[in-house]
């Protein structure tokens, strides 16, 4: 029974978070054959969100005193009012994965990298996955079918099917 997995819906509702998130963030996972039509659709809904509404930002100018007492203004980029909602929605949909120290990676290296970004998962959606697919859709000119299926085989110890899904 692909729809329900066999859980109940709090239980297949943290799955499919939890699946969706690793496949955005790693690319590719290797899952049971049943879960990978409900992970399909999830993941596909998340990406077409996020695809239509990345592009919506607000230019603003703000104008503040410096410590000498004059006056700086700054452009500022904010999500428009389409972006801020897609990525409160995506958020709900997934959970937040974070960055990680590389192995040879000082502390002042991965602060320097990792500054300013509070949520990577939702970042990456929006400033890697969206373009690549935007651009591959008006190249193609359909939207959809961001993910891909291989059947691995059955799995030693419970001969689960075995499959691996990842980012077209």
């Amino acid at each position: 029974m692909p729809g329900r997995m066999g859980l109940t819906t709090k239980e297949r509702k943290a799955v499919l978070r939890n699946q969706a998130s690793n496949l955005l963030w790693y690319g590719r996972i290797e899952v049971t054959e049943g879960h990978i039509q409900s992970l399909r659709s999830y993941v596909e809904k998340i990406i077409t969100l996020a695809v239509n509404t990345y592009t919506d930002t607000v230019e603003t100018t703000v104008t503040t005193k410096d410590s000498k007492g004059k006056e700086v203004t700054k452009k500022v980029i904010k999500d428009g009012v389409k972006k801020l909602a897609a990525r409160r929605k995506i958020m709900s949909l997934t959970y937040d994965i974070q960055f990680t120290k590389e192995a040879k990676e000082s502390k002042a290296e991965f602060r320097a990298r990792t500054k300013g970004i509070n949520h990577p998962l939702i970042e990456k959606i929006f400033n890697e996955i969206a373009p690549k697919y935007a651009e591959r859709k008006e190249q193609l000119g359909q939207g959809g079918g961001y993910t891909r299926r291989y059947l691995k085989g059955e799995r030693h110890g419970d001969a689960a099917e075995v499959a691996i899904i990842e980012l077209v």
